[in-house]
């Protein structure tokens, strides 16, 4: 039972991850520090999507399932939830490199937006002093 409840907390998981790897571009240019997490985020589904590799949440979310007993499923997680929902055919490398192509180019252009809004308003990043600062000053 308790393999069973971990495992669809890991379907939960990943799939609020995703949302927020597709989404997070859109939500920095409210909260432009949330780009600290979402840049990291959103270039490990980039790196996923276009390797073809299989996120480490999926072999284990199979491992608890064959614990409690369930069956588990081969392939990626987006293979298995989402691209049922997505695609009605499966998933295929092309269907990747494209996915991975709008992750790129719809954060681009957020984060492409977001610079040239604070640049605009003037706050880019402060430089950094030439000299040391001397408290007693």
């Amino acid at each position: 039972m308790s393999e069973r409840l971990l495992a669809d907390g890991i379907v939960v998981v990943h799939f609020f991850f995703i949302a927020f790897v597709v989404a997070g571009g859109f939500l920095s240019l409210r909260w432009p520090r949330l780009a600290l997490a979402h840049v990291p985020a959103a270039c490990w589904g980039v790196l996923i999507e276009i390797t073809g590799w299989i996120c480490p949440l999926t072999p284990l979310e199979n491992e608890l399932r064959l614990a409690a007993g369930q069956a588990g499923y081969s392939g990626s997680f987006m293979a298995h939830y989402l691209l049922p929902i997505i695609y009605p055919s499966g998933l295929t490398r092309e269907v990747q490199l494209i996915l991975a192509g709008a992750l790129i180019a719809i954060n681009l252009g957020c984060y492409g937006w977001l610079i040239r809004r604070r640049r605009r308003a003037g706050q880019a990043p402060p430089a950094m002093p030439k000299k040391p600062v001397d408290v007693a000053d």
